[in-house]
């Protein structure tokens, strides 16, 4: 199964409107078929760079509006957030349960302490909790009758938790979905849903608690005709287990794979994961989050595809290839001994090697599943040590803002221009045949075989003999790419 190539980005941060990254997508990204619009709502340069609106329904005015939304979906997949566990604290609903508490017919939509303990909680019952970030995820907030309220804030104190399984959650939910729907969105995300479900004497995190309610909003959004694409960072094991569930689900355990790769000169765990993992996965090296650790790693007893110390290994050499940097920008969750992502750009990672990152790209293109390039990781963008140090915000180090001329530079450049090259090649219909994968004399192979077309992916990656090769074959004609010079002429 093969998917076309979709990017991700920040409407301001590339084109500067989404009418921007539409003309993109018109002229030199013609190339993709699909785009996740990070959030665009009101507004989207909150707390949490748009995953905190006050107006989840309302594309913010300095964007563009639904029209141009629209205008994109004509012609091309369109995905958007549906942040599925909190709203702002400075929301209308929010303020209006505040403000009148149990005479506010939002009452009971958002998630409190005696919601999820009625009888009082010990100090283990609240640390069991799993957080990813650090303290205790409670806010005191004072109602308008002078009482406080301890809210659920799992994330930052402006962002607070639904009770996504109140009557008054699940409509907004539903109403959220309608307005997507009929703004252009054809797949939604969503956000943070491992978080969903607080669950007392669990962790709360991907229990079989939050699996229902996955099944349940993702019916919610089959009845309005949306896709649904799960994000959640956790052990493989529950990846498998909610892929069946709904359309698409992330393979972040791709990236760690490929870094480990890199770093030991081997392939072995890499190919173990290409015969188990799911093929409805969006394939992903790079987010708006980082680089996703944490998911090829092991929790609790179960192992993982790494272990602990195969991860730690990938942290310590990015913080090396990153000067110390990616070391200061990633945090470390409450009770855990390493951060769930590298904070960092994916070229800085790899110490800004042409060959090593077209490696990685050209792996990740050729997996089967939905490739989705981040606009950084496009642009061969390093990090953003500067914006990092303005915001003291971790992830902004990898969220830079292009203006017209830099991003001009940046297309033009040979790094652009190969993985340009490697999203045209995606729609040869070999892509649409049958994909195998193995280890020939020269290393790791993948491969797709149509009726009249084939591509073929070669990786090395030993010590002192890292590097790539690609031959296709179409009717007569036979191509073979093996530099990033080459890529970047594919036609």
């Amino acid at each position: 199964m093969s998917g076309g190539v979709q990017l991700l980005a920040y409407a301001d941060r590339l084109g500067g409107s989404i009418a921007g990254v539409g003309e993109l997508l018109d002229g030199p990204l013609a190339a993709f078929d699909g785009v996740h619009l990070l959030p665009f709502f009101v507004p989207f340069d909150g707390d949490d760079a748009g995953f905190d609106p006050v107006d989840h329904g309302s594309v913010d005015p300095r964007l563009g509006t639904w029209d141009d939304v629209r205008r994109i979906a004509r012609t091309r997949e369109v995905t958007a957030d549906l942040i599925v566990n909190h709203v702002s604290a400075d929301s209308a609903e929010f303020a209006d349960w505040l403000a009148h508490q149990e005479l506010s017919p939002h009452d009971g939509m958002f998630l409190t302490f005696d919601t999820v303990f009625p009888d009082g909680a010990s100090e283990a019952d609240i640390t069991a909790f799993y957080r990813p970030r650090p303290g205790l995820p409670f806010t005191a907030y004072r109602a308008g009758d002078g009482r406080r309220r301890l809210v659920w804030t799992t994330f930052l104190p402006s962002q607070v938790d639904l009770d996504v399984r109140h009557p008054a959650a699940v409509a907004h939910l539903s109403r959220l979905l309608e307005i997507l729907r009929d703004g252009g969105v054809t797949t939604v995300r969503l956000d943070a849903v491992g978080y969903a479900i607080k669950t007392p004497g669990s962790d709360s995190f991907m229990t079989e608690e939050t699996l229902a309610f996955v099944r349940d909003i993702t019916d919610l959004a089959h009845s309005r005709g949306l896709r649904v694409l799960v994000e959640v960072h956790a052990h493989y094991s529950q990846q498998l287990a909610i892929a069946p569930l709904v359309d698409l689900v992330y393979d972040f355990a791709l990236a760690p794979l490929l870094l480990h790769s890199l770093l030991t000169g081997t392939t072995d765990r890499l190919e173990s994961w290409l015969q188990i993992r799911p093929r409805n996965a969006v394939t992903v090296l790079d987010t708006h989050d980082g680089i996703g650790i944490i998911d090829a790693g092991p929790s609790g007893e179960r192992a993982g595809l790494l272990d602990f110390e195969e991860m730690r290994a990938i942290f310590a050499a990015a913080e090396t290839a990153t000067n110390g940097h990616s070391a200061i920008a990633s945090v470390l969750p409450a009770w855990t001994a390493l951060p769930h992502q590298i904070n960092a750009a994916f070229f800085s990672v790899l110490g800004a090697d042409p060959t090593r990152y077209l490696l990685c790209r050209a792996v990740q293109l050729f997996l089967p599943g939905t490739p989705q390039i981040y606009y950084v990781g496009l642009l061969g963008g390093l990090d953003d040590v500067a914006l990092f140090a303005r915001t003291a915000v971790g992830r902004d180090v990898n969220r830079h803002y292009y203006d017209a001329a830099e991003l001009a530079g940046a297309l033009s450049g040979e790094v652009a221009q190969a993985i340009l090259g490697l999203v045209r090649l995606r729609s040869s219909p070999a892509f649409a045949g049958e994909f195998s994968s193995g280890r020939d004399a020269e290393g790791l192979r993948l491969a797709w075989t149509g009726d009249d077309a084939s591509a073929v992916l070669r990786v090395r990656v030993a010590p002192g003999d890292v590097g790539f090769s690609i031959e296709t074959a179409q009717g007569e004609s036979r191509r073979r790419y093996d530099s990033v010079r080459g890529l970047a002429n594919v036609p």
